[in-house]
């Protein structure tokens, strides 16, 4: 599909041109007149993504996952309605389109993009969209979550259906439906990535960002549930996974993805990348501090559901680093005894509460999500970018990392202020 159809902008055919001119002189007169009524075209199209980028990656995925369920279904009607279908309609639902969003400002920093660069964004925008509806649908399965999106997870969609037939393993078949639901994600999503149509030298280099970025993606999610499993309290071990699970994989690569459509030089490259990461890090403490000092409203997903799994943030790691130097046993039993723990009580979660407040940790993480932020916009602020991508991107940055109402940029861009999916995923 033309890029500008995808977008919903109707193409304005060129009219007859050459008739009463010799060869070179239709054709460049010819050349002209199209190029003449592709400029205003273009010009709306990028408009009308730039008000809606949401919309637009869901005008493409649409069609696109609409066909795949219905190629599913050719190979086996089963598999097609029940593992395909669920794949589509979770991946059509959505959430903020996040990362198609860093992915198009990304393109758009870098000026006008022309019809091929449009397409291939808008190609790559619905790829991260399956890529992500992969991780997430993983994601619930290891942490043995029942809800996503207001819904039941995938895999307890799988195991109610079959409900009456499971015969004693009801649990264990969505588990493994689920695993090749989160599969065939991949698979289209790779699919996508491998039929864009751009330069060779150019193409190349976008692909070894996809799969720098898919390999960057499952290791953090490994970091994060070896560390879980192993109750590390490690530092390094906590900001490592945080960079590579959500600074990279949600902010800075598809920001990277953006930039090399759009031919952007190397310093530019290194600056919106540079400023991705700090945002895209500050975004996983933030939401770190929301688990358990915020709202189950706001953050979209239960109450301290990151302390009562035992995950390794680096938010538990330094307050147990600071709780062993200043000797705080008290503080050290109470960690101790409260993190990982399913039942947490409300009791129990307020002793935690104030722990992390008494050995300073909220405050030193606080102050941290504050520098990053301000990184981000210095590096922002370092590269030649286009005015209108640069204050998109700029209040993108702030939105991801916690440091500005989404709201407006909702509002601009037609789509519900809900949590941005991807800190946890």
């Amino acid at each position: 599909m033309p890029a500008h159809q995808a977008a919903g902008v109707t193409a304005t055919a060129a009219p007859p041109h050459g008739a009463d001119h010799g060869p070179d002189r239709a054709d460049r007169g010819g050349d002209a007149v199209r190029a003449g009524q592709r400029r205003p075209r273009l010009s709306a199209c990028v408009r009308q993504i730039d008000a809606d980028v949401a919309l637009a990656v869901q005008r493409r995925l649409a069609p696109l996952l609409a066909g795949r369920a219905a190629q599913a279904s050719a190979v086996d009607a089963t598999f097609g309605a029940d593992v395909a279908q669920r794949v589509a309609d979770f991946t059509v639902r959505g959430g903020r389109r996040t990362r198609p969003q860093f992915l198009w400002w990304g393109l758009r920093a870098c000026g006008l993009p022309d019809e091929r660069q449009i397409d291939a964004a808008l190609r790559l925008g619905a790829a991260l969209e399956l890529i992500q509806t992969c991780a997430l649908v993983h994601d619930d399965l290891m942490d043995e979550a029942a809800r996503r999106r207001g819904r039941p997870a995938m895999h307890v969609a799988l195991a109610s259906q079959y409900a009456d037939s499971a015969r004693g393993h009801r649990t264990r078949f969505g588990e493994s439906a689920a695993i090749l639901a989160g599969d065939l994600a991949l698979a289209w999503a790779d699919d996508e990535a491998a039929a864009l149509d751009l330069p060779g030298h150019q193409l190349t280099r976008i692909r070894e960002t996809w799969s720098q970025m898919r390999m960057e993606m499952v290791a953090g999610q490994y970091l994060d549930v070896q560390g879980e499993h192993t109750q590390t309290r490690s530092l390094s071990h906590a900001i490592r996974a945080a960079c590579l699970k959500t600074a990279l994989y949600t902010v800075e690569r598809p920001l990277q993805l953006g930039a090399i459509l759009g031919g952007a030089d190397e310093a530019t490259l290194r600056a919106l990348c540079s400023a991705g990461r700090a945002a895209g890090l500050a975004f996983q403490l933030r939401d770190d501090l929301d688990d358990v000092f915020g709202s189950a409203d706001r953050s979209g997903k239960p109450a301290a559901g990151d302390l009562r799994a035992g995950k390794p943030t680096y938010l538990v790691a330094l307050a147990h680093a600071q709780a062993e130097r200043d000797g705080d046993r008290h503080a050290l039993q109470v960690l101790g005894r409260c993190l990982g723990r399913p039942d947490l009580d409300a009791t129990e979660l307020d002793e935690v509460r104030h722990v992390l407040e008494r050995t300073g940790a909220r405050q030193t993480v606080q102050a941290k999500v504050r520098r990053l932020v301000a990184q981000s916009m210095r590096h922002l602020g370092t590269a030649p970018l286009d005015p209108v991508a640069h204050a998109r991107l700029r209040l993108l940055l702030q939105q991801v990392a916690g440091a500005a109402p989404p709201m407006p940029l909702a509002a601009a861009a037609g789509s519900r202020p809900t949590a941005v999916e991807g800190a946890s995923r």
